[in-house]
């Protein structure tokens, strides 16, 4: 019987999650309450994914301007002065 119990009590000591503290104001806590009551989800698992998004945007981000660096690169953009010169070129030629 000890055999059966050891090997549970060794699993649920192997937990990778961490547990973290944050401070909310009142009214978002409130209102994150209410979310996670309304999507039947637990506070973590509400914070997980608000995390999660989060973070997705910021990568979408940052391959937007890998992508605009490598298009000004290849248009021989070196340089704000560059981008303002290309700007006003622009700006003319759309007047004519």
């Amino acid at each position: 019987m000890l055999d059966i119990v050891n090997p549970c009590f060794t699993m649920s000591s192997m937990r990778i999650a961490r547990t973290v503290s944050i401070t909310l104001p009142p009214e978002l806590l409130v209102k994150a309450q209410e979310l996670a009551t309304r999507e039947h989800r637990t506070m973590s698992e509400l914070f997980r994914e608000a995390l999660r998004r989060y973070m997705s945007q910021d990568r979408g981000w940052e391959n937007l301007v890998a992508r605009t660096r490598a298009k000004g690169r290849e248009m021989g953009i070196t340089n704000e002065g560059d981008v303002e010169r290309l700007s006003d070129e622009h700006r003319r030629a759309k007047r004519r």
